[in-house]
């Protein structure tokens, strides 16, 4: 058996099955960022992302402050997805000795722009010599023990929501994506979300993600996905991947409510696109013709071939 043979959270399950976790440690790998115990009303989030040139961006397409943007973003992302709020960053770059001064520079800038619009500190990190830059970024965040928002906790009954709009990142989303913290925020104000996850791999693989980690199904209505202008297919919105838009779920009645508020509340439209079944129903989508089907489960996967080539 080769790393290529399992998907990337069976090798994480694989490789950091013998690892130790003690008490202080509410949930280890398998969610959006570790949860640890911190204080009696808030707990600490704790996430990390590797950018790899050739892999999240290409030089040729992007420039160096989109690449330092998008390596802190996704990690900002994550923590907005557990419902919390990013505090500390770590960041180390490995970059080729001989590449032009003014790529780091450019890099730095990215990083310190979207830190400073989320209000993060970076506090440290390292450097090293490689021949593709590497940018490995880890983040600290809170959140208020209330307004955790895990993966699985999406019930029967539940209806599946989305911010924004998704497919086609390719285009230029994907480098220039806002971190949905604040919506996130403002949505735990006054409503319970029961699960939670940013889309970075594809709608439908993100949504396997809380079904497999909640036990329970889904149905999902084709016509009711909001695509992006940049996306010609639902296709594109289902297995793209790197929109980083939220896909939650949460009470039928709230969350018709927050549909109808949304744009005053957060400044961004939430969309209702689907609903929690039992788990032997699967996953399914509805078409716009009335006709129902297993979703293809999905998306971008590091360590699988035959999915779809990362954004770049």
């Amino acid at each position: 058996m080769r790393i290529k043979d399992l998907s990337e959270i069976d090798l994480i399950r694989r490789l950091s099955k013998d690892f130790r976790l003690d008490k202080t440690v509410i949930k280890g790998p398998g969610d959006d960022a570790a949860v640890i115990k911190w204080t009696k009303n808030r707990y600490l989030l704790y996430t990390c992302d590797m950018t790899i040139e050739g892999v999240h961006f290409d030089l040729r397409k992007a420039t160096p402050f989109q690449a330092g943007w998008k390596a802190l973003g996704r990690n900002i992302s994550d923590i907005g997805a557990m419902g919390g709020v990013p505090k500390y960053a770590v960041v180390s770059l490995a970059i080729a000795p001989g590449q032009k001064l003014s790529v780091a520079d450019g890099i730095c800038r990215g990083l310190k722009s979207i830190a400073d619009r989320f209000g993060v500190n970076i506090v440290g990190g390292d450097m090293a010599g490689s021949k593709n830059i590497v940018i490995d970024v880890s983040l600290i965040g809170e959140v208020e023990k209330k307004k955790l928002a895990l993966r699985s906790g999406a019930r029967i009954g539940d209806v599946i929501l989305v911010t924004g709009s998704l497919g086609g990142s390719i285009k230029g989303k994907h480098l220039n994506f806002m971190p949905r913290v604040n919506e996130a925020r403002g949505i735990l104000k006054k409503f319970k979300i029961n699960s939670m996850i940013d889309i970075s791999d594809g709608l439908a693989l993100d949504l396997n993600r809380i079904l497999d980690a909640s036990r329970v199904g889904a149905c999902v209505y084709e016509s009711a996905i909001p695509l992006s202008r940049d996306a010609s297919l639902v296709s594109n919105a289902l297995y793209d991947g790197e929109d980083y838009e939220l896909l939650f779920t949460m009470g039928a009645e709230e969350a018709k409510e927050l549909c109808r508020t949304a744009l005053r509340r957060i400044g961004t439209p939430v969309s209702i696109i689907g609903e929690i079944t039992a788990k032997k129903d699967g996953c399914r989508i509805v078409r716009g013709d009335g006709k129902v089907e297993e979703m293809k489960i999905k998306g971008y996967l590091h360590f699988k071939l035959s999915t779809t080539v990362a954004q770049a």
